[in-house]
């Protein structure tokens, strides 16, 4: 696995990074069939360190874990046994059989987009809220970041499952029963909102 170990205005002694190293590969050898490649980021934030793991462990599913503790050693266990412990949660209602489908089914792909929030340019004549995205001058107005994303093909178990295992608070998906789009989410009660535009009301 392809491992990248980086500090955010921060030096990271040859130790730490050889340990993140051995680290990750252990955890990979022992939770992933095959994963590809992880990021590991250290940052420093008054008095502690901060650790963010963002971990590519196969096609479609991409994990992250965050840490923090009063030195990097501690943020990175911290990060790492976040990553560890959604494995362990969900390995067991992952079959073989569904990881098979998974790969087989092939996904969709997207684009996604970072909008910037802009101050409004003068414009007396036309209410904020008027403005968008061709050319005007609304809040918003500005594509920052552009990246494909996939929309895999899942039950709503397995979206749910994938956007706890990612830490994702929305993810878009194609429900393999009724072959749309759907939208699950974490509502601010900590529940889980879906969205299914084929659902009829009665």
């Amino acid at each position: 696995m392809q491992i990248t170990v980086a500090g955010k205005q921060l030096d990271l002694s040859e130790a730490l990074r050889e340990r993140v190293q051995r680290h990750l590969n252990q955890i990979a050898d022992k939770y992933f069939d095959h994963a590809i490649e992880a990021n590991v980021t250290f940052s420093r934030a008054r008095s502690f360190f901060t650790c963010d793991i963002n971990v590519h462990a196969g096609r479609g599913l991409l994990m992250r874990g965050e840490g923090e503790a009063s030195d990097a050693h501690g943020a990175f266990d911290d990060a790492a046994e976040h990553i560890a412990k959604r494995l362990r949660r969900y390995r067991r209602r992952v079959s073989d059989h569904a990881r098979d489908l998974a790969r087989e089914r092939r996904p969709e792909i997207g684009r996604q987009y970072v909008l910037q929030q802009d101050e409004p340019a003068a414009a007396p004549d036309l209410p904020a809220s008027s403005t968008g995205l061709n050319g005007s001058t609304g809040p918003f107005a500005t594509v920052i970041a552009e990246m494909p994303a996939e929309i895999a093909t899942l039950t709503v178990s397995e979206a749910v499952m994938r956007m706890d295992l990612t830490a994702q608070s929305v993810l878009m998906f194609r429900n393999s029963s009724s072959t749309e789009i759907n939208v699950v989410y974490r509502r601010g009660d900590g529940h889980i909102g879906w969205i299914d535009p084929g659902a009829t009301l009665n």
